[in-house]
């Protein structure tokens, strides 16, 4: 948990100079280094396809800001007019003209930015639901294999934290660095026309200052993104410590976790604290450079008007120009800031978004993406020397199965049986395409399992596996997901197969119980018993169990056994055994042992013809009376 995260996580230093331009962020919680940066524009124009269906309000918005904006340049000119006029001719009703000039002036600037921020607020919460469904969709389809590899908590920060900078950037930087920059071209041409010699005074740090954002951007895009994949180790921390946390405090493990907690957050502090003092150095820059040349200009400008060559209006009109344009010039720094973490949080979403899916589930697989192999017309399950190997497997290691041939007849029941490692989890887990076989196929009827859509496949084949998994959702929901036509009738039968309906008609509200996160408000039983249902209730014509009653109590076990028979007889199944009481469940019996199939045939065969078998046997029937019975059977 958190001691594993503390780590695996390596994207922090303590060295600042390590912060360069072509440092990579660091290693992701995952194991995987992040794509090469690209620049920030890059980055953030992958959100166009987002942003394209309510461009026009945002484009509205941006015009009519720059529009506020530019109002505010014509209050220097009306100041002119009234030093210049008014004031020196001691005009007091043109002076109230003037006044009110620019008292309409400030309610129009006022008015057009509030314009601006209603066109953005309901186009952008639409953006961000669009990115958010898409990302969750994305993830809904990725294989296995790809949830195998990454941390939960990284794909949650990207879902959340992520997508909330970027609605950030489309509502303000987006815009401001638009409104921004038009504001310095037209303020800086202003001044050239009022006096050019004051305008170059007042235009000398633009090179320092390039120079400097430069520098500042590709330093703090790579703090950006490190920070971003801290958020999300923290994040994992946290998860796993919620739903670990009768593990931590059943070991006494709550000083430990704090500790590696701690150092996390710790690493996130000091990277946050790094964004911090670039962005500190920037504006202290951004600051202090634009402020020299103003105090330059107005001692050259006051030169100007004691010699006579300026007028006192045009020397008032420059600086307040100048001095409106202070705020453009110092939101740079915090608006790039603002842009490179969009960007980061840009990279990082569509590093999950680009990730591929095996096909479609509405489309079989491609063609010519598995190696071709002979396939023999069997009605049922079949598997066709089928191997495979994980694909985070190292390059020598051998396959996990190699060679598997195997068939269970229509209405067969099978059961796998192997030692702990041997691969039987991973052979169930091949039929309803959790994984792709690297090797060989799997055919249900004779059809091979990859020319079917992954919805058709999975309406076909039921899996119930040792650890059930439960939603935030009612009884009745989490069972009735196993079925997407069952009904009430349906519901009833399967609790009565997976014998819960008493336990559940005892919950507080019934089969409408919600069962909270994980079902941990439920036993280990229980939870399996209604994993069991949520695999029978969709009368499946294929039905594949991991082992589906080892948390039973003897007394359960065989109820809901004797249940189970009736669902089995109608049905083809592969059943993985652990007890000698699931394998009698079976018509024949599969001995897996290195990846592959060393012995079949029936219980009582396998009993007195395989040594290892008997073995597995007599060392799971430790546990009860009847077993022991099949135990003496050996001897």
């Amino acid at each position: 948990m958190a001691e594993t995260a503390k780590v695996t996580s390596q994207q922090s230093s303590d060295d600042p100079a390590g912060d360069t331009a072509g440092d990579a962020a660091g290693d992701t919680a995952d194991g995987r280094r992040p794509a090469p940066r690209r620049s920030a524009v890059r980055s953030l124009l992958r959100l166009w396809p987002f942003v394209r269906p309510v461009r026009t309000r945002l484009f509205t918005a941006a015009f009519v800001a720059i529009v506020a904006s530019c109002i505010g340049l014509v209050i220097p000119l009306v100041l002119k007019w009234l030093v210049d006029g008014p004031i020196a001719d001691r005009d007091p009703a043109g002076a109230w003209l003037g006044g009110g000039y620019l008292l309409l002036l400030g309610l129009a600037e006022a008015g057009l930015f509030g314009l601006r921020r209603w066109l953005v607020a309901r186009p952008l919460a639409s953006v961000e639901a669009a990115l958010r469904d898409s990302l969750y969709r994305h993830i809904q389809r990725l294989p296995v294999a790809f949830h195998d590899r990454w941390a939960s908590g990284q794909l949650l920060s990207r879902g959340t934290t992520d997508l909330q900078l970027l609605r950030l950037f489309l509502a303000f930087p987006l815009t401001f660095l638009l409104v921004n920059a038009t504001t310095i071209v037209v303020g800086c041409v202003i001044l050239l026309v009022q006096r050019w010699s004051l305008g170059l005074v007042l235009l000398a740090p633009i090179v320092p200052l390039i120079a400097l954002c430069s520098v500042f951007e590709a330093r703090y895009a790579v703090a950006a993104r490190r920070a971003q994949d801290q958020v999300g180790d923290v994040t994992t921390v946290v998860e796993e410590s919620v739903l670990g946390i009768r593990i931590i405090k059943g070991f006494g493990r709550h000083r430990s976790q704090a500790r590696a907690f701690r150092a996390l957050t710790a690493r996130l502090r000091t990277t946050e604290l790094r964004k911090a003092r670039l962005l500190a150095t920037l504006w202290a820059f951004i600051n202090a450079l634009p402020e020299l040349a103003i105090g330059a200009a107005l001692v050259l400008g006051t030169v100007q008007v004691a010699d006579g060559d300026l007028s006192a209006g045009t020397l008032v009109a420059f600086l307040s120009t100048a001095l409106a344009l202070m705020w453009p010039v110092e939101s740079i720094g915090f608006l790039l800031a603002m842009s490179n973490d969009a960007a980061a949080a840009t990279d990082r979403y569509f590093e999950v978004l680009d990730a591929p899916v095996a096909d479609r589930d509405d489309a079989p697989a491609a063609p010519g993406s598995r190696p071709a192999a002979p396939v023999t017309e069997k009605a049922g399950l079949a598997f066709h020397d089928v191997t495979f190997r994980y694909p985070d497997a190292p390059a020598g290691a051998p396959p996990t199965l190699r060679g598997i041939d195997l068939h269970i007849r229509p209405g067969e029941t099978l059961a796998l049986v192997g030692a702990t490692g041997s691969g039987k989890t991973t052979l169930t887990a091949l039929v309803p395409r959790l994984y792709d076989a690297t090797g060989g196929r799997i055919t249900l009827d004779g059809t091979d399992i990859t020319a079917l859509t992954r919805d058709e496949l999975r309406a076909r084949v039921a899996v119930a596996f040792e650890e059930p998994t439960l939603f935030s959702a009612t009884v009745a929901e989490n069972i009735l997901m196993g079925g997407a036509d069952a009904g009430p009738d349906d519901l009833v039968r399967a609790l009565r197969v997976a014998q819960a309906e008493g336990f559940v008609d005892a919950l507080p509200d019934g089969r409408d119980t919600e069962v909270g996160e994980q079902g941990l408000s439920l036993s280990g039983g229980q939870r399996q018993r209604l994993a069991l249902a949520r695999a029978v209730v969709g009368r499946p014509r294929f039905l594949v169990l991991d082992d589906p009653l080892s948390a039973l109590d003897v007394h359960t076990e065989a109820l809901v056994e004797a249940a189970l028979r009736q669902v089995l007889a109608t049905t083809t199944a592969l059943v993985v055994a652990h007890r000698p009481s699931t394998v009698l469940l079976a018509d024949r019996v599969a001995l897996l042992s290195g990846g592959r199939i060393a012995a079949l045939g029936t219980h009582h065969e396998l009993l007195r013809e395989n040594a290892e078998y008997a073995a597995l046997m007599s060392g799971a029937a430790d546990g009860g009376s009847a077993v022991r019975r099949e135990g003496k059977s050996v001897r």
